[in-house]
């Protein structure tokens, strides 16, 4: 299987060359094109509009598109790092490496609750909400300490980053820079906030998968 930021960066890839060449289509090409068929999946008929609403439809489907591959590459993630963040015995979330230039690095509980911290801050960016107190500034909360509390904090933040993700494409609701993300303020998006924060993810569980096997133990998804 493909790293699921490799995953991410084609999935983004063909989805802008897609757009491109609809763009083109529609708005170069009308002449070649002055009926659209749109497909009802409904009735499974199909009817017509005319080229001036072609380019509504298509972005409305790629939109749709992007939406639910966005979503795909999300429960992907969380299939992975979930059940090996779940794999580490609890006694072992204090584990840092020691056997090289590691002095400083977080722990393993310490890295799950800064991975979860960050897909909140940038979820709630998304949202056009207020940076999560509780956030801790990549952190995560300090009353966040068993195993049990890491989990339910990482798999909250999963939904919050699912919520970002459904809300790609709408207009009334504002989008706000986030301080942790390097994206500036003219040019911050959803998409752009969301995406970062799949490969913030894609990045922390390598280090995950490192850890396991630093304690003996084989990721899940490595598992026959």
């Amino acid at each position: 299987m493909l790293p699921v930021g490799i995953v991410a960066a084609l999935t983004l890839i063909c989805c802008v060359y897609l757009a491109l060449a609809l763009r083109y289509w529609f708005r170069v090409l009308p002449s070649a094109l002055p009926l659209v068929p749109v497909a009802s999946p409904r009735h499974g008929s199909c009817r017509c509009v005319d080229s001036s609403q072609g380019d509504a439809v298509i972005r409305l489907a790629l939109k749709r598109a992007l939406k639910r591959a966005l979503q795909s590459l999300l429960k992907i993630a969380q299939k992975q790092i979930i059940p090996a963040v779940d794999a580490m015995p609890a006694d072992k979330f204090g584990f840092a490496p020691t056997d090289g230039e590691f002095k400083g690095v977080r722990t393993f509980g310490q890295m799950v609750k800064h991975l979860s911290a960050t897909n909140r801050i940038l979820a709630a960016a998304a949202l056009g909400e207020e940076p999560p107190a509780y956030a801790g500034d990549e952190i995560g909360p300090e009353a966040v300490r068993t195993k049990a509390e890491i989990l339910n904090y990482l798999n909250g933040s999963f939904a919050h980053l699912s919520k970002a993700i459904e809300a790609i494409g709408q207009t009334d609701a504002s989008v706000n820079p986030s301080p942790i993300s390097p994206v500036k303020r003219g040019e911050v998006t959803r998409l752009a906030l969301v995406v970062e924060s799949l490969m913030h993810a894609c990045d922390r569980y390598g280090q995950i998968v490192e850890y396991l096997r630093m304690n003996g133990i084989v990721p899940p998804a490595s598992r026959p």
